[in-house]
Order: structure tokens, then C-alpha cells, then sequence
């Protein structure tokens, strides 16, 4: 009785009812820009895209692999993988940049530029004003007393720390945010210049020469947890530009049989290795409509572990066609990742396109105009009776018609 009137507990279990106050200083700090996922525990960080981010089941999960299947021209594509740097940027997070064709400092000069919380305010304020101009009613609300000296909440979609942000298309961003943030450069044509050629395991020596860039930067800066006395944890972000590429040294966008036809899965497979052990993401761009070997395709989508593909409306009948005004392209989710269940979280809308407004790249679920035009020729009304004559008179009656049924 002792022990319960103390708040202790009984001498028989050992154990007791107090805890230890651990100082805040101990704990572990949070890393800015993730959070953890509600489904499978799995830490996430934004694709820069809040819609993306929904279609992917909340988010990009650190150590994996985004692959993005290029349109035919690129644009959109290479409009995805600014917006994960740009995201990277806002966060403070670490970038390594990987391109063939353009050099990395002029991807990130064409970065969005983020639309921070105060942009919203001023919306806001400009509203409130508005608002507070019109003469008020008489019969205004009254609310209790104690409520009335609190200060106004400025309900808006920016006004409180969110994960994922948003970005203006139309300007790039601002240098002084460049200068704050720690990244890390891969410019072929540079890298070939400096060291000799170098060809190891089956592999072009552009894959080698940037899986070691990579390797080197995780472990010389310590995403491997190589330093567990460093409080202040980060995430390297890792984008690679149009990989597969003839830029790239590799020809499978060139014949049937290339010459190294393991070099692109091996260097995915060795990548993802890197990704699972370091507090990392990448996203990589592949021009999949020039890969002629399908077979190839299959491995490099089953060594992803995220694989989205986008189809421009660029130079197709999409383009005139007056269904598809309001969108640029379609977006295709061919691959989602199973962490720490046996399913993975799809989405439940399978039909996705993107937008490309003046300042905002949006993807939304495809909805096409409903048919309104009241007149049916003559000929349609009677293939549709025919069809239900057929129906009604059963399966045998079916092939004696002039018209088959159309599922």
C-alpha cells in the first residue's frame, strides 16, 4: 500500500511508475523538410510538387529512386527535376547535380522560384483590407467577451509551416538563395577532360566516373552515418539529367544490341545500394521513347524503385484536339515501391495529366467535357436498336445480325 500511495509500483515487478526527464538537447533533432510517413513509418521528403507528392502516397522516401520516362522533347521532364532541386534549395538541403548535356550552375539558375509565406500574407492583408473597407451591418456577430481582445488568425494556405512548397515558373530563383545552400556539380565533358578513361565491369566510363563522385560525396560528407556525433543531420538530394543518353557514352538509344547492354542496370543497381545506405534521394530522367530494346526498359523500371512517365501532347492529334485543351500531357504512374508492407500505396485515380499555367505546373485528375449535343443521326439510332434486339433475343441470335455488339 506503500508503494501505491507513493506512485511507485509494487515490489514483485520491479518496475516503477516514474520517468526520467530527457533534456531536449539529447533527442534526436528532426531533419527540415522530411517527415515521417503515416502508412509505413518510412522517412519522406517532397518531390517539390505537392501534387506529385499526393499520386506518390505522400512523398519521395529517403534511399530511393525516382525514375521520370522523358517526354519526347524534354520540356516537362526537365521541369520535374527543377522543382526537386528547387524543393532541396528551400529546405537546406544538400544538391548533387549530374548532367551530359548542360552544365549543372545553368540548371540551377533556371530554378523556380518559390513562393515563400509572405506573398501569401500580402494576398491576405490586400483581402482583409478589402474587406474591412465595406461599411459593416449593423446586425454584425457578437462573440463572447474573453474572445474579443485575442488577435486574428490569417487562415491561408502558406500561413503555417507545410511539407511541400510551391513555386512561380515564370522567375527563376534568387542568387543570395543559391549562395546559402552547399551542392555539388557533374558535368561530363569536365570530368572527361580532367581524368583519363576509365572502364571497369562491363560499364561506360561516364557510369563510373559518377558513381564515384557520388560515393565520394556520401561518405566524405557523412549522409552514411559515418559521423554519429554530428547533430545536425541533412539529405543530399541527387539529380541526374537524361541519363541512357549518347551524351552519356551509352548506345542503347542507338541499336537493338548495344555494345554494353548491362551498363545502365548495373549502374543502377550499384546506385541504389548507396541510396539504401545514406540519408539521400535521387531523381533521374531517361528518354525512354528512344531506348529501342523494351527488354532493356523492363530491367531499368524493375531496379527503380518510383517509376512516372510522362506523354506530351507535343506534335500529336492531342494537340488540336479540343478535348484536351486545358492539358498539356498525361502522366503515367507505372511503379509505386512496397516499404514495410506487401502492398504499395497507389493512388486510387488511374487517369492523370498535367497542366502547365503562367506561373504553376499542376497534375490533376483528367476530366474530359461531357458530350452535350442534343441531335443523334439517324444511323446511330439504328445500330442501337439493332444491338438491343440482338441482346433481348439471346447469345445464338447475336452472330445473325448485321452489327455486333461493341463492349
Amino acid at each position: 500500500m506503500a508503494a501505491l500511495a507513493t506512485g511507485g509500483a509494487t515490489p514483485s515487478d520491479g518496475a516503477t511508475s516514474f520517468q526520467r526527464k530527457v533534456p531536449a538537447s539529447s533527442r534526436l533533432a528532426a531533419i527540415a523538410g522530411t517527415r515521417p510517413s503515416v502508412r509505413h513509418g518510412q522517412l519522406l521528403l517532397s518531390s517539390g510538387l505537392p501534387s506529385l507528392d499526393c499520386v506518390l502516397g505522400g512523398g519521395l522516401a529517403v534511399g530511393t529512386l525516382l525514375l521520370i520516362e522523358e517526354d519526347k522533347y524534354g520540356i516537362y521532364s526537365n521541369l520535374l527535376l527543377k522543382y526537386f532541386l528547387a524543393e532541396g534549395i528551400v529546405c537546406g538541403h544538400n544538391l548533387f547535380v549530374a548532367s551530359a548535356k548542360e552544365d549543372p550552375a545553368d540548371i540551377l539558375k533556371e530554378l523556380p522560384a518559390p513562393l515563400f509565406d509572405d506573398v501569401h500574407k500580402n494576398q491576405v492583408e490586400w483581402k482583409e483590407t478589402a474587406i474591412k473597407s465595406k461599411p459593416e451591418s449593423q446586425e454584425s456577430m457578437k462573440i463572447a467577451w474573453r474572445y474579443q481582445n485575442l488577435p486574428k488568425i490569417e487562415v491561408s494556405p502558406a500561413a503555417s509551416v507545410r511539407f511541400g512548397h510551391y513555386y512561380d515558373v515564370s522567375k527563376t530563383v534568387s542568387p543570395e538563395l543559391l549562395q546559402s545552400i552547399k551542392w555539388h556539380r557533374f558535368f561530363l565533358p569536365e570530368e572527361m577532360s580532367l581524368h583519363p578513361e576509365i572502364k571497369t565491369c562491363n560499364m561506360t566510363c561516364g557510369y563510373t566516373k559518377l558513381l564515384q563522385s557520388i560515393q565520394r560525396i556520401i561518405y566524405q560528407e557523412g549522409f552514411d552515418g559515418s559521423y554519429p556525433q554530428k547533430k545536425q543531420k541533412n539529405i543530399l538530394r541527387i539529380g541526374i539529367q537524361s541519363l541512357g543518353s549518347v551524351l552519356w557514352g551509352d548506345d542503347v538509344c542507338c541499336a537493338d544490341n548495344p555494345e554494353d547492354i548491362h551498363s545502365l542496370t548495373k549502374f543502377l543497381y550499384v546506385l541504389r545500394g548507396l541510396l539504401r545506405m545514406s540519408l539521400s534521394a535521387c531523381i533521374i530522367t531517361v528518354p525512354a521513347h528512344l531506348i529501342q530494346n523494351k527488354a532493356i526498359m523492363e530491367r531499368v523500371t524493375n531496379l527503380s524503385d518510383t517509376v512516372v512517365g510522362l506523354e506530351s501532347f507535343i506534335g500529336s492529334e492531342r494537340e488540336t484536339n479540343p478535348l484536351y485543351k486545358d492539358y498539356q500531357g498525361l502522366i503515367h504512374v507505372h511503379q509505386i515501391p512496397r516499404l514495410n508492407s506487401l502492398i504499395c500505396d497507389v493512388s486510387g485515380t488511374k487517369d492523370l495529366a498535367f497542366r502547365l499555367k503562367r506561373k504553376l505546373f499542376t497534375i490533376e485528375r483528367l476530366h474530359l467535357p461531357p458530350d452535350l449535343s442534343d441531335t443523334v443521326s439517324r444511323s446511330s439510332k439504328q445500330d442501337l436498336a439493332e444491338s438491343t434486339k440482338l441482346l433481348s433475343s439471346g447469345c445464338g441470335a447475336m452472330a445473325i445480325g448485321k452489327k455486333h455488339l461493341d463492349f
